[in-house]
């Protein structure tokens, strides 16, 4: 055989190598496009407005021109223009859990919005109601007014593995409908963030950027097993560490939002720590692992029940704990009033104690009136409910003390900044607990003159002005 023969046959059996390899790498890597078309019809564009007025109202300024990072002056802002009171507007993602309208995203998309407008993938836009916000757990359910909308499929979380391909679809920077794909990086991660330490992260490679907050995590079976949520990042980009909010976790606080307005949560009451390796030594642990209890709160379940300082908890309901950070959220999705058993770890030998747990003291800032029959806006623009008892307990109130205000969508009470689950004390002088006490007060006000409301929200209380509608402001 001559030499160039030799040299044509090598090339030939090269190239047929390479066609090889590029098929079976090929036939190894994940298809995505099924997924996409499954579940893609039923993610949503987010917008939440909040007005000039109400931002004035609450003392925020805008941003100067040098504070609005590159990209998104791109997009809103025109560099030189005067700086005028301006509509504030974010953009996020979401996605329908059921036919009838209901929608899941993150707390910190909607959080102080005057007004939700929710943009389907067949361009509808419709305006959504803020059922329940959660900021703990970062997770906001929103409702349409419509019917077959298309829904995605749930998932189970604690399936996840790490090295599992998992698909993101949402907006980033406005760019509607963005498919990303990676890996399952951890489960269980403890969050960088002050106040979210009841959610076990899912940490994945996705790459999420701004306006993916609120967008499903979905697993290779086309279900939704998260949130995207957060990223971990110094330039403010995506850098490769993403995190999502579990569905399972994402689901509690929506249905306990949508059934009583706010999410309870089990409360241990101790105050704990990692146990490092000399500590493990000089407690007699075998290995480091286990929360160490440090401190109590006032009243603590944990006391009671008779747990002491120096204790290591290695145990939850059953649950080992390899990590203080992995008890808080254990803990907090416990049910408030059940008994747990704890496997403590004291004087040399584990012990078991029986502890009934307490619960977290809610934020009532986003108490709003899920759970309740929605009523109809009356002539101040405002549909208001009434607060079940648990509400009146956790705002403090007596009863027939407030009733809760369900909607917004008149102008002028818009304008006077009120929002779904902010209560009303008082119309006028008149103190109101009932929805027929409220809409008595408001019908004895003077024809056409504002009428002055006593508003609740969170700790605060103050008088706000609202002129029936259709009347001059």
């Amino acid at each position: 055989m001559s030499l160039s023969l030799r040299k044509r046959m090598g090339a030939v059996c090269l190239l047929a190598g390479v066609l090889f390899s590029s098929t079976v790498v090929s036939q190894n890597l994940p298809d995505f496009t099924g997924l996409v078309e499954q579940v893609g019809p039923a993610v949503v564009n987010i917008e939440a407005t909040r007005t000039a007025e109400a931002a004035a109202r609450s003392g925020q300024k805008g941003m100067d021109d040098a504070e609005i990072p590159e990209e998104l002056r791109r997009f809103f802002g025109m560099p030189g223009m005067p700086q005028m009171p301006r509509d504030r507007t974010s953009m996020g993602t979401g996605f329908i859990i059921s036919g009838d309208g209901y929608v899941l995203t993150n707390h910190h998309v909607i959080d102080g919005a005057d007004e939700v407008i929710v943009r389907l993938r067949d361009r509808r836009e419709l305006e959504a109601t803020v059922v329940g916000s959660d900021e703990q757990s970062d997770v906001a359910l929103l409702k349409l007014e419509a019917k077959d909308l298309p829904a995605v499929r749930l998932g189970e979380a604690k399936a996840l593995k790490p090295g599992q391909w998992v698909l993101a679809i949402g907006s980033p920077f406005g760019f509607e409908h963005s498919v990303t794909a990676g890996i399952v990086s951890a489960v269980g991660r403890s969050s960088q963030m002050t106040g979210q330490q009841y959610v076990p992260f899912i940490q994945t490679d996705v790459p999420i950027n701004r306006g993916n907050s609120g967008g499903p995590l979905i697993n290779m079976d086309g279900e939704v097993v998260g949130i995207n949520s957060q990223i971990f990042s110094n330039t403010g980009g995506y850098m490769g560490v993403s995190f999502a909010i579990p569905i399972q976790v994402a689901m509690n606080s929506a249905d306990q939002l949508k059934d009583k307005g706010f999410v309870a949560r089990g409360l241990l009451g101790v105050t704990i720590q990692d146990v490092a390796r000399d500590a493990a030594a000089g407690l007699g642990l075998d290995k480091p692992g286990g929360a160490l209890v440090n401190g109590f709160s006032p009243d603590s379940a944990a006391e009671k029940a008779g747990v002491e300082i120096g204790d290591v908890i290695l145990k939850f309901d059953g649950v080992e704990i390899g990590r203080s950070s992995e008890l808080p959220p254990l803990v907090g999705a416990a049910k408030p009033g059940s008994t747990v058993a704890l496997t403590i770890f004291r004087d040399g030998r584990q012990r078991e104690i029986d502890v009934v747990i307490g619960e977290l003291p809610r934020d009532t800032g986003t108490l709003t009136k899920a759970g309740a029959k929605q009523g109809q806006s009356g002539p101040l623009g405002f549909a208001v409910d009434e607060l079940s008892a648990e509400q009146r307990d956790a705002l403090g109130l007596g009863r027939g003390e407030g009733v809760v205000i369900a909607s917004v969508t008149g102008a002028s009470a818009r304008r006077a900044n009120l929002q779904p689950g902010d209560i009303v004390l008082m119309v006028g002088r008149s103190k109101v607990g009932s929805i027929s006490a409220f809409n008595e007060a408001v019908a004895a006000g003077a024809a056409g003159k504002p009428i002055m409301l006593l508003i609740r929200r969170g700790e605060q209380t103050s008088f706000v002005s609202v002129t029936p509608d259709g009347q001059a402001d």
